[in-house]
This record gives structure tokens, sequence and C-alpha cells, in this order.
């Protein structure tokens, strides 16, 4: 789930409303199976990361340490994280066996988006639109099956409701950065370290509330509290209102200073 501009609303390929069908169908007979997860930009969410770092059993800081690529680009105030790709000749996802996806019950919301893309086009009134844009690449067979969908049907399929709306929470408070709120110390400063953590690094935010002075200095309701401690898409959830409210100083009623 991606903010896009008027200018690639118009680019970036085949607009699909709710109402409209297309047809895709993958499985191990068309001839391309399996060549979409290799030579790829994989882009992850926070809830990406949480899923996957639960499926290999290792903690969301030995994911991103060893997983991903976190990329700050020009124009940007707060870095992508895409997946790393084998170092293979094909670039593959490290993720791709013989068989498909190892990680597939936990595989990341643009592989089960796939071959649909979905975005939030915010106008210059402040009013935001869902967009979805269908763009299988030029290779995909699938698109020339029989099986029809719809975007929502296609969703539903895929196990992907939960993962477009926690996407769309993330992209909601990203949104936010459109211009720098770093001032001297930029985006490599605590600051921004702060709300990296918050945002990707479930772990180390968990022990970052319960284990500084956190605590001390801010007072959480007691349910909330309980929650934090063991529900990692509450903690997520409470993340992205830490950053609005630490970055932004925008008004939280969860977090108040005691």
């Amino acid at each position: 789930m991606k903010l896009v501009s008027i200018d690639e609303v118009a680019e970036r390929g085949r607009r699909i409303t709710s109402f409209d069908r297309f047809s895709f169908r993958c499985h191990p007979d068309v001839s391309c199976f399996n060549r979409c997860c290799r030579n790829l930009n994989l882009f992850l969410y926070p809830y990406d990361v949480i899923r996957l770092r639960k499926s290999l059993g290792i903690t969301s800081g030995e994911f991103i340490d060893n997983h991903v690529d976190v990329v700050m680009r020009e124009g940007c105030f707060f870095p992508d994280v895409l997946l790393r790709m084998s170092e293979d000749s094909e670039a593959s996802c490290p993720y791709l066996t013989a068989d498909g996806c190892s990680v597939y019950q936990d595989r990341p919301d643009a592989c089960r988006a796939f071959p649909v893309e979905h975005g939030v086009y915010i106008n210059d009134k402040g009013v935001s639109e869902d967009v979805h844009f269908f763009r299988p690449p030029d290779f995909c067979m699938g698109q020339h099956e029989e099986k029809q969908w719809t975007v929502k049907t296609w969703a539903e399929d895929q196990n992907a409701v939960e993962y477009n709306r926690m996407t769309k929470l993330w992209g909601e408070t990203k949104a936010l950065f459109g211009t720098d709120p770093w001032g001297p110390a930029g985006s490599a400063g605590p600051k921004a370290k702060m709300a990296f953590m918050a945002a990707y690094n479930i772990d180390g935010f968990r022990e970052f509330i319960f284990e500084s002075s956190f605590l001390q200095r801010y007072k959480l309701k007691t349910d909330l509290l309980k929650k934090l401690k063991s529900d990692d898409v509450a903690l997520m959830k409470f993340g992205f209102e830490w950053i609005r409210a630490f970055v932004w100083g925008l008004k939280s009623d969860k977090i108040r200073l005691r």
C-alpha cells in the first residue's frame, strides 16, 4: 500500500475499481511459475515483519539486521524496508524453494496482492482514496487464465484482508513524512532511529516501553499495558500512535505525560 501521486495514477498501469474484474490464476503448471519471486524489489511493511519474524522464529531485530535492506530514497524522510534477496544469479527471494514459498502462510502483503497493487491517493483537499492497479509483468501467464476476480474476492482468497488493513494503517502514518521532521540531526539522528524502531522493531519497542524509563514519564491505561506485553498487533498500532505523538506532536488519548 503506497502513497501515489496523480502522475503515478496515470502511469502505474491498468487502474481497476472495486467493481472491475480481472483474470488470474497461478499454479505449478504455468510456464512462469515462481518467476515473479526473482529479481524484484519487495517492500515490507510493519505487519509483514511481525509475521515473518514469527514464522522464522527470530526477533524483529534479528530479522532487520539479517534479512532486509533499509533504504532512504531521495526526497523521502522515512526509510523503506525491502526484503534482502539471495546472492544468486537471479536475485531470488530467500524463501523460494523448488516447491514454492517456504513462508507462504506468512508471506508479505505485496505477495498476497500480486498481480494487484494497492495505493492511496491523497487529493489537494487532503481527502484519501484507495486506488488499485492490475499490473502483472509481461511474462506472467497467469493473467491469461480464465478464473476471474474482483479486488475484494482476490484479497479474500489470498487471506490478505487483514494485511491490507494493517498496511493501510501504516500508510496513514507514513504519509506524514511528506515533509522533513528531523531538523539538524537528520534522518540518522536519535529521533529518527526511535521512530523506525517503533514501526519495524516490535521486540525492541516492547523492551523500550517496559525496560526503560518510558513508564516513569508516560501514563498508559492498565488494559492497554496488558495488551502491549503480549499482543504484537496492539503494540504495532501503539507504535504508530507513538510516532505521531513523538515525532509530530499530535495529540493522543493513549499517551499522557505523568
